[in-house]
């Protein structure tokens, strides 16, 4: 049971529709995780953090992968599988055949149908190479509740590129800066905005860039002082920070 589903049965009891011992059995029927022998699902995520566990499936075999996103479904109503591969979303499909495959972004979901989703998050994104950590941090936000705008291969080589498209970020909230070679569009974006920057290196790079090191560095060590960094490649914390951001800001939010 989520949030809105304690707020509900409440407002039912407040309102004599439902007996405090009916409540509570209720609420005893919906215990906080779920023991799969081979995992332990995290139902009460969704009542601290405002969504469901988001499954990594790195490392599970494709049965238990799928085993996990049914029982988050079931429970939660929407799930998100991220770092699939073709076994584990062919495994996740069969048992969800409503769950859709994201091959970019190497994502299984499973959403709201009636979400109106939110604005407010841009995504800016360096490089078509670096369009699969983009994209991830798209559908994580999309799961999440946002409808990103979204600027694609606007990199600092090419910076009147960024320049025209200057309406985008004035209007976000919060702007997720994905980034490969030296990452220098996070502390570029940082300076043009007066919100949260949330830069994501990417390992996108020749040799010198060490696999993404070179760029998250640089985004550590950027000057505008509104950025702030997640791991190398890491679109879903990207997407996940963002939402928080967007979700819980004042009304007038660093403007």
């Amino acid at each position: 049971m989520d949030a809105r589903g304690i707020e509900a049965l409440l407002r039912a009891v407040r309102a004599g529709e439902l007996s405090v011992a009916d409540a509570t059995r209720r609420l005893k029927a919906s215990p906080p995780f779920a023991d799969l022998g081979f995992a332990t699902v995290d139902h009460h995520r969704v009542l601290r953090q405002g969504h469901p566990e988001i499954v990594f499936a790195p490392g599970k075999r494709p049965d238990q992968a799928a085993a996990i996103a049914r029982e988050i479904l079931d429970r939660a109503g929407r799930v998100l599988v991220t770092r699939v591969d073709g076994a584990q979303a062919r495994a996740i499909l069969d048992l969800i055949p409503e769950a859709e495959h994201q091959t970019t972004a190497r994502t299984v979901a499973v959403m709201e149908s009636d979400a109106e989703r939110a604005p407010g998050v841009a995504i800016v994104s360096a490089g078509t190479a670096d369009q699969r950590v983009a994209e991830e941090v798209r559908v994580t936000c999309r799961f999440l509740g946002f409808e990103p705008d979204w600027l694609v291969d606007v990199g600092v080589a090419g910076i009147h590129r960024l320049l025209d498209r200057q309406e985008v970020l004035h209007r976000a909230r919060v702007v997720v800066v994905v980034a490969g070679m030296e990452g220098a569009l996070a502390s570029v974006v940082g300076g043009l905005v007066g919100v949260p920057v949330v830069a994501v290196p990417t390992s996108v790079g020749y040799g010198t860039g060490l696999g993404g090191l070179a760029a998250l560095l640089s985004m550590l060590n950027s000057c505008a002082s509104n950025v702030c960094c997640v791991n190398i490649d890491n679109g879903v914390g990207a997407g996940v920070v963002a939402s928080l951001i967007r979700r819980n800001e004042p009304g007038s939010f660093f403007r």
